[in-house]
């Protein structure tokens, strides 16, 4: 238990790209005051600090639940009431408390969605709103079913269901990052195939030059949803693709060019590939960490849960799975953001363009009202990539370097 849990951490570790440039390159302080006017300043200030109170309240309710089946009795209590075989009440226990959840957070969510329309952000109407929110919550519950079901079979049948817990935790993961892409993704977005097109050619062209071989370019039509720009990369193998949302094709061409370039460099690293593996090692130790604290006797006496291999430990799972991913968020959030630095400088390496890449930063952050100077709690809790002004200094870091003109 204690090696995978120091095999997981030694590999993040040794393998994350902590520096995406290299040491000579020229420091560039983040400054947004040098690319974004102060009405763009005011603008993102604005919008932070409204959608900012739903997500942090969101978060609250999160910890509050958690704690509340992690710390007292009344998960067992109301489970207790369900009758039936044991898998059929793990499944309701799981079903009932992933209602009251989303019943709890729902106008949390509306109250969010309300910002988002007030500034321009989503298209959507109250109608597929909703049909997007049960989509989420409906996947969200399944997995979870899955992996509480799997829990308590397992610890009925071994004393040490850690072992094939943690198996199970690792295919799990790998099993969901291939079927994402063509099972999850589709439910949202329809994907079609970039027409014939100067700008497809020399996306392809691109890619070839760069040694990624990519056979498609999909675009996925967001402006249904929202009129934020992105692009990604998912799935690995056969199931790799990069997917344009159709709002970024209002972009010059050069500035999609540099967005496909920045995905080139996640699917030349093999990103997806590396993070599901990455991740399926942090499953596996979360689940050998599930034994050890859901097995700990002060736990079960605080929560009246006698094992692990009973239906009522449902609402003492779920708690622990939840308070997993929240603490895991900041680790995750840090190794993502060296990642997708170092995909930009992929991007500037193989287009050589930092005048167009501060351009399309700066498109991106606009259209997007992305947070140009996050407090430190939202930058560990949230941030994924790095903040534009980041990005842009980089660039002109990288351009230093390079003796190209500073944009």
């Amino acid at each position: 238990m204690a090696i995978l849990g120091v095999a997981t951490l030694a590999v993040v570790a040794l393998t994350t790209p902590w520096r995406a440039l290299p040491a000579g390159a020229p420091p560039i302080e983040p400054d947004p005051a040098r690319d974004f006017t102060a009405a763009q300043i005011a603008r993102s200030e604005a919008f932070d600090a409204a959608i900012g109170v739903p997500a942090y309240l969101s978060l609250g309710l999160t910890l509050v639940v958690a704690g509340v089946l992690v710390g007292t009795p009344l998960g067992a209590k109301l489970l207790a009431r369900l009758r039936g075989p044991w898998w059929l009440r793990v499944l309701f226990g799981v079903l009932a408390i992933s209602a009251a959840v989303a019943i709890l957070r729902w106008p949390l969510g509306m109250w969010s969605e309300t910002y988002l329309r007030e500034f321009g952000l989503s298209t959507q109407t109250w109608a597929s709103w909703t049909a997007d929110r049960l989509k989420n919550i409906g996947i969200g519950t399944g997995l979870t079913a899955i992996m509480v079901l799997a829990v308590v079979a397992l610890a009925r049948r071994y004393r040490r269901w850690w072992i094939p817990a943690a198996l199970g935790a690792f295919t799990l993961t790998v099993v969901a990052s291939f079927a994402y892409p063509v099972v999850i993704e589709p439910l949202f977005n329809d994907f079609t195939p970039m027409p014939a097109s100067t700008l497809r050619a020399d996306l392809l062209a691109m890619a070839s030059k760069d040694g990624v071989p990519v056979e498609n370019v999909l675009v996925a039509d967001a402006s249904r949803r929202t009129t934020a720009l992105n692009a990604y990369v998912s799935g690995f193998g056969a199931t790799r693709r990069i997917v344009v949302y159709d709002t970024l094709l209002r972009a010059p061409a050069d500035q999609v060019e540099l967005v496909v370039a920045h995905e080139l460099g996640h699917a030349k690293a093999g990103d997806v590939l590396y993070g599901t593996l990455v991740g399926g090692l942090a499953a596996a130790f979360g689940a050998c960490l599930l034994y050890l604290v859901g097995s700990a006797g002060p736990v079960r006496r605080r929560t009246g849960v006698p094992s692990i291999a009973d239906p009522r430990a449902v609402g003492l799972l779920m708690g622990l799975l939840s308070l997993a991913t929240v603490l895991s968020g900041p680790g995750q959030n840090l190794v993502s953001r060296h990642i997708e630095a170092r995909a930009d400088a992929h991007a500037l390496d193989l287009t050589r363009e930092p005048a167009v890449f501060v351009s399309m930063q700066k498109r991106l952050a606009i259209t997007n009202i992305s947070d140009l100077s996050p407090n430190i709690v939202e930058y560990l809790l949230y941030a994924s990539h790095p903040t534009a002004p980041q990005r842009i200094a980089m660039a002109r870091s990288w351009a230093l370097l390079n003796g190209v003109g500073q944009p």
